[in-house]
């Protein structure tokens, strides 16, 4: 099959016949049209650069998508150069090859015919394209006009042909194993009797190859010559006005090559024969009133579309070398010529094709051309369907005439033929696409063109997050949004870690306090330290949000995240802070396995570590203030000591038995004259613990429930409520019960106190339901707290971290210090240790 206009529709019309030629038109043109619109659309939308397709994809997807289609576009038109190479071979063969079975030509037969004949045919007029292709665009520009101009005349002769022919009989000489054999062939004229045959199909074999054709093996072949939609895209670098010229040109085109098609398609049915339309591809030249003409029409035709291929193979290899996705490899294709042509990138599609010319018939390529071609159209329409749907303010074309509507049906109809043409290729087309989608992802480097993703996640966030309405939030899908409040990330990485374990899918934030006036400072100092705040969770891998604020001190600026952070129904919860003690601060940053493993350096742009003897940028009172803010404002609070010594990948991964373990304490260890394992603070405590248990990299962990108990408190009945509870809760724990008479007795001695001291008030009995929790720190002493500490560190064998219960700051101000102090006594000395006070209701029983 030739690659022009008329002897495509021949051959088309002869297979299928006139009605399913027109609706083969009228699909192939359909997607056409839809993507011309969505080409339209890109291409008024802002400056064009060399690349066409490419450029209009990788700036509107990114460069994964751009760089993988890229490459398709580039196969597609490198095998399309050689299709049409291929088919003007065929032509001239048919034309002036000597016939199979005789040794010596007579007359114009007289070129040899077989596979390397024909392959040297092919490089010769290939090495004209390349000629003309090296000496520019401009020349090229002259040579398609000429083209043009001839291609014009000749469809004009054809068209008085059909009306000045009489009616003939053409032999068609078919080639055959032993030789060759005649059928004949008739152009009747205008006859009603002639297009009542043609109507329906009547699919034969192709002389060419030898196999059978079908709808689709026929649309494969005819969608090649409608795809030069895309000639003037690719040549966007060296138009003047792309944004002007390119929806004119191709809009005029497709129009015009629209109606040709169907205009010959009608006239053949009515005036040839099947067996002519089928056997003979050349049958034009025999019907006209000047085959001279008609000859050099279909090989300008065809070698017009061969150099069209080829320098818009160029063109794309040139942009992807110049974007350097692909690194050195397409290094070499980056350079021109004194006047920008060029050269390299032209002269290594050329090797490309004249590799392509070696699979020797047209119709074997050409359902690969025609699924490489449609899915960069479906890429194409992709690109604009995001653009409009991401409604950036700035995408604003002024080619008007397209909506989101066409965009999808243009993906429909594209994604459908391929797969209707040949699954094996779309399914072989897609797999190679998503493996160069991966390679780029992971390889190439980052660009600064935009990324339409981008546009299209925050579009769709802002609508879900409109539609997360905290009114119809319950405690069954409750989970845990932490901010985790950051002084310095050089002394808390292992914490940073830890807490991404806890968040369990919620959301997560890293707060951090710029203790500055921004009155005294000429611009805000929080913008430069962003990139280094980004750069650190990408190289931790947890899943945060960065929140930074300028504050006079640290309580004001922990108070302005609680109430700022998030968005909607996305808000924290709960909020972590580090333990406030005299410990000097190590940079665990530089230890973590993110940084020693990849032998990276830390990420610049955060200040050296607080030496020990540098004063702290908060007070103790401070401190515990930040606790009851949280408290008052309805937040849960975590306090992590000592989480920098907490070795996670060693302690899960360590082979020795028994598992890791995670010790729970839900009872209130500083007020065990009111301890309960059912509070809101207890449940929190566990569901807190059962959390960290969920979390991919703690599952060989194993939660230990202690459980303290006196002497003559039924202590077995109290392990079984436990248990019951447990099980309603859905949570797995190992029970311990833990005698503690030894130490409770040393509280009770100290609430008697000193001989005339003070009872304790009934008002403090009733205290723990108040809002403001009664003094803690004047009911326990450090001998108390002490005997607690070694309670608990006694407890073995010693685990990978501990939860225990954090009791509410005392309502009294002047008491925060003493607060701080035996909180320090309690956990002393117990390594990873996280303090737990519960507010909100966390667990559920229900379904």
């Amino acid at each position: 099959m030739l690659a022009s206009p008329p002897s495509s529709a021949g051959f088309v019309v002869g297979h299928a016949g006139l009605y399913q030629a027109l609706a083969m038109f009228a699909v192939a043109y359909f997607i056409i049209g839809m993507t011309v619109l969505s080409v339209c659309a890109i291409a008024t939308n802002g400056a064009l650069d060399a690349g066409g397709a490419y450029y209009m994809i990788s700036r509107a997807l990114g460069p994964e998508f751009g760089g993988s289609i890229g490459i398709m576009f580039f196969l597609a038109n490198v095998c399309g150069s050689a299709l049409y190479v291929l088919g003007l071979v065929e032509a001239v063969v048919d034309s002036f090859g000597i016939p199979p079975g005789q040794k010596a030509g007579t007359g114009i037969h007289v070129l040899p015919q077989s596979y390397w004949y024909e392959l040297l045919y092919g490089t010769v007029l290939l090495a004209l394209c390349l000629l003309v292709c090296l000496v520019g665009a401009s020349i090229y520009a002259k040579a398609t006009f000429l083209i043009f101009l001839i291609v014009a005349g000749v469809l004009g002769t054809i068209l008085v042909s059909f009306f000045a022919t009489r009616p003939i009989g053409v032999p068609i000489r078919l080639p055959h194993f032993n030789g060759s054999e005649t059928e004949n062939g008739s152009f009747t004229g205008f006859s009603l009797t002639t297009l009542r045959e043609n109507l329906g199909g009547g699919y034969g074999v192709d002389y060419t190859t030898g196999q059978m054709m079908s709808f689709s093996s026929v649309f494969a072949v005819m969608f090649n010559g409608c795809t030069g939609i895309m000639a003037g895209s690719n040549m966007s670098g060296d138009l003047k006005r792309p944004s002007y010229s390119i929806p004119r040109g191709t809009i005029s085109a497709v129009l015009f090559t629209y109606l040709v098609y169907n205009l010959l398609a009608f006239l053949m049915c009515a005036t040839c024969n099947r067996t002519l339309l089928q056997k003979d591809y050349g049958f034009l030249r025999d019907i006209s009133i000047f085959p001279p003409l008609v000859t050099v029409g279909i090989y300008a035709a065809t070698l017009s579309a061969a150099m069209s291929n080829l320098i818009g193979a160029s063109r794309i290899l040139y942009a992807l070398a110049r974007d350097d996705l692909f690194g050195r490899a397409l290094a070499l294709a980056k350079k021109t010529s004194a006047s920008g042509n060029p050269v390299m990138a032209v002269i290594l599609s050329w090797l490309v094709v004249q590799l392509v010319l070696f699979s020797g018939k047209l119709n074997t390529i050409a359902g690969v051309v025609t699924t490489f071609f449609l899915l960069v159209y479906a890429t194409v329409n992709l690109a604009c369907l995001a653009l409009e749907w991401a409604s950036a303010p700035n995408f604003r074309p002024t080619f008007q005439y397209f909506t989101w509507h066409t965009c999808l049906l243009g993906i429909a109809g594209c994604c459908v033929m391929m797969f209707l043409i040949s699954p094996v290729s779309a399914s072989a087309s897609l797999g190679f696409l998503l493996v160069l989608l991966l390679a780029l992802h992971y390889l190439s480097p980052s660009s600064t063109w935009g990324y339409i993703s981008q546009a299209l996640i925050f579009h769709q966030v802002r609508k879900y997050l409109l539609m997360l309405d905290v009114r119809k939030d319950h405690v069954k899908f409750w989970r845990p949004q932490m901010l985790l409040m950051v002084q310095n990330p050089r002394g808390s990485a292992r914490l940073i870690d830890f807490v991404n374990d806890l968040k369990k899918s919620g959301l997560y934030v890293l707060g951090h306090v710029e203790l500055q006036d921004l009155d005294a400072l000429p611009s805000d100092p929080l913008q430069p330290q962003q990139d280094s705040w980004l750069s650190l969770v990408d190289k931790l891998n947890v899943k945060a949000f960065i929140s930074l604020t300028l504050a006079p001190s640290v309580r004001h600026g922990v108070r302005q995240l609680l109430f700022t952070s998030g968005l909607g129904g996305m808000r924290p919860n709960t909020l972590v802070l580090g333990f406030y003690d005299d410990a000097a601060p190590q940079d665990g940053l530089a230890r973590h396995p993110a940084f020693t493993s990849a032998r990276e350096e830390v990420p610049l742009g955060f200040p050296p570590l607080r030496a020990p003897a540098d004063p702290k940028l908060l007070s103790a009172r401070e401190y515990v203030g930040i606790v009851a803010d949280a408290l008052k404002m309805l937040r849960n609070v975590l306090l992590a000591r000592q989480l920098e010594s907490l070795d996670k990948a060693w302690e899960l991964r360590r082979a020795a038995s028994p598992p890791p373990a995670i010790h729970v304490w839900p009872v209130n260890l500083l007020r065990p004259d009111s301890a309960r394992y059912a509070d809101t603070c207890s449940l929190f405590l566990l569901q807190m613990a059962c959390v960290l248990n969920m979390a991919r990299a703690w599952r060989r962990a194993r939660l230990r429930l202690f459980l303290c108990v006196e002497a003559g408190a039924m202590p077995h009945a109290q392990e079984e409520k436990l248990r019951q509870l447990l099980k309603d809760l859905r949570i797995q724990a190992q029970i311990q019960l833990v005698p503690w008479d030894a130490v409770t007795r040393l509280h009770w001695q100290t609430r008697r106190g000193p001989p005339g001291g003070p009872a304790p008030t009934g008002e403090e009995e009733e205290e723990e339901g108040a809002v403001n929790f009664p003094a803690n720190a004047t009911q326990v002493s450090d001998e108390y707290v002490c005997a607690a500490n070694k309670l608990v560190l006694e407890q073995s064998p010693a685990p990978a971290v501990r939860f225990l219960y954090l009791p509410r700051p005392p309502a009294d101000t002047s008491l925060y210090p003493l607060y701080l102090h035996q909180l320090e006594l309690l956990t002393r000395g117990l390594g990873p240790t996280v303090l737990v006070h519960g507010v909100s209701a966390v667990t559920s029983t229900q379904l």
